[in-house]
């Protein structure tokens, strides 16, 4: 009997929300990188799939195909995560642009939701593995029209943006958001298809190299998207190491990348959809059991683990744990930017720190791995708080150092050792909770379980960053100079005190305040709270099961 085309396929299988960290440019929390790669519940699934394929194997001989035998399909998935990371990179470059345009920090933080998608890719995950086309494939079903909406996106981008960041009344926030936004969905949704055909595409010996092309992937083109593209746009940085004659442009333009990386988009999509046969069973590939668990099936369970008391409890903690930090995780980039820095170099500074953030996973998982891992979450908690301090002394002392020709380079090496120590405590908190998170998570269910703690994890620190933003602005204080009468307190007051002749100066600047407040308010978090999170781990496991499973 054929299948019919559309086909409500019943699976739960979620990732880990992931996100990739901006440069130190952005200073945003790294916390929603995907260290991990894979989530939980596909690595349980995967090796499910490899014991039955094992049996099988054994059954009729096989002989397993080496990673030779599937170098194509590696490196597709390898060039798959590399476009899905082009688009948050780019994403991550607008706000360094946007400030370098001296629009306000309420319009920072309406565009900051574009970074929220990634972070809430749960909520319709388990609809990307229920629901495709079984003619054209599982995984294509969305992988293809996703890809070429991306493509599709950046187009008009190419065409727009121009407008959009030199209007007259400034840039655009709003729209630009909302493209962006859809960027940054379009990009969850295909990092979701691509995980789950990475199971399939690749043979049982192979699958373990899927891990390796996300992280690779989607780091090289967060890569390309932000720090090449802001290198290469920056006038000053192609002519003093790129230029013989110096000229008043980069190299490339944001319409240029953005049309490039269009075009590539629907011609790789196009040849996918064309010539990648998705159900191939050739030697050594097993053929895929994916059934799981219905869709609403899914919902309920995510509910009902939410109403368990620890997990609510640990819920809250999660929730509330980064204010503390989201002055100096969402604001110092941007007031560096404005303080004269140049936005390139301050991506530039993301390179020296690709193997510092290798080896940090590697050293902390050394200390987690005991029965206590959040002990090392508190005990980095404080140092961290001291980071934001030393930040808000970098951005005030900033200024004094500037030089006619720039910043000196013992400047950057300052900020460098800064963002490494920052590194250091915010890698700590991280693989610790990630540890907890697989050590309550309830092995029946535990994809979906570890996958909902993950998505609080992000939500922790994306909301606290999005207010830390918008409160910037009606925090700092302004006086205007040289016109009497006149006052800065609004936009249209600042133009009046303008045109009267007069100056808007700062008398007090709210990213200070917002760095005193928001480390008063992370000692008092780790001070009551984060004892409660402590005896979480006294918990017997039992409270951490799901009632469901009872």
């Amino acid at each position: 009997m054929e299948h019919p085309d559309v086909i409500t396929h019943k699976n739960g299988r979620q990732r880990k929300p992931v996100g990739v960290p901006p440069p130190p440019g952005n200073m945003r929390d790294a916390d929603r990188r995907d260290m991990s790669a894979f989530d939980p519940q596909v690595e349980e699934e995967a090796e499910g799939l490899i014991r039955g394929s094992d049996s099988e194997d054994r059954r009729h001989g096989r002989v397993q195909p080496g990673i030779r035998g599937e170098l194509g399909n590696v490196l597709l998935l390898l060039f798959l995560y590399v476009l899905q990371g082009i688009p948050l990179g780019l994403a991550g470059s607008i706000p360094l642009i946007l400030q370098s345009r001296s629009v306000s920090y309420k319009d920072q933080a309406f565009f900051s939701f574009v970074f929220w998608p990634f972070s809430l890719k749960l909520l319709w995950a388990p609809l990307v593995d229920a629901l495709y086309f079984s003619r054209f494939g599982r995984r294509k079903s969305w992988l293809v029209p996703t890809q070429y909406l991306l493509g599709l996106f950046m187009l008009y981008l190419s065409v727009t943006v121009n407008s959009l960041l030199q209007s007259e009344g400034g840039p655009k926030v709003v729209t630009l958001t909302a493209v962006f936004f859809m960027l940054a969905f379009l990009a969850a949704t295909q990092d979701i298809a691509v995980d789950g055909w990475a199971l399939t595409m690749l043979s049982r010996e192979n699958v373990g190299y899927a891990s390796t092309c996300n992280s690779v992937g989607q780091t090289a083109g967060y890569f390309l998207g932000n720090v090449l593209f802001l290198a290469l746009e920056s006038a000053d940085f192609c002519n003093k190491y790129l230029r013989i004659e110096p000229k008043d442009t980069g190299i490339v333009t944001l319409s240029d990348f953005l049309f490039f990386w269009g075009i590539v988009f629907l011609v790789s999509t196009t040849l996918v959809a064309i010539f990648k046969r998705e159900n191939e069973h050739n030697k050594g590939r097993r053929r895929v059991q994916q059934e799981t668990q219905g869709v609403m099936e899914t919902y309920s369970l995510l509910i009902s683990i939410i109403k368990m008391p620890t997990v609510f409890t640990f819920c809250v903690l999660l929730l509330t744990a980064k204010i503390g930090f989201s002055a100096a995780d969402a604001v110092t980039g941007l007031k560096l930017v404005e303080a004269g820095v140049p936005k390139e170099q301050l991506a530039l500074l993301a390179v020296p720190m690709v193997p510092l953030q290798i080896l940090l996973p590697l050293i902390i998982s050394k200390y987690t791995a005991g029965p206590r891992p959040l002990d090392v979450f508190y005990k980095a908690f404080p140092f961290r708080l001291i980071i934001g301090l030393e930040y808000a002394l970098l951005v005030w002392w900033t200024p004094t150092v500037k030089q006619d020709g720039g910043f000196p380079v013992y400047y950057y090496g300052v900020v460098l050792l800064s963002y490494a120590l920052h590194q250091v405590a915010l890698y700590s908190m991280y693989v610790a909770c990630m540890a907890f998170h697989a050590k309550v998570s309830d092995p029946i269910i535990g994809g979906t379980y570890m996958t909902l703690l993950n998505t609080v994890t992000n939500l922790g620190g994306n909301w606290p960053s999005t207010l830390a933003l918008w409160m910037v602005d009606p925090l700092t204080s302004k006086e205007c100079q040289g016109a009497i009468g006149q006052s800065c307190g609004s936009s249209e007051e600042a133009g009046l005190c303008v045109k009267e002749g007069g100056t808007c100066v700062t008398t007090l600047d709210g990213y200070y305040v917002e760095s005193v407040v928001c480390v008063v308010i992370g000692l008092a978090w780790w001070v009551w709270l984060g004892k409660k999170m402590r005896r979480l781990q006294d918990q017997s496991p039992s409270a951490w099961r799901c009632r469901v499973n009872q």
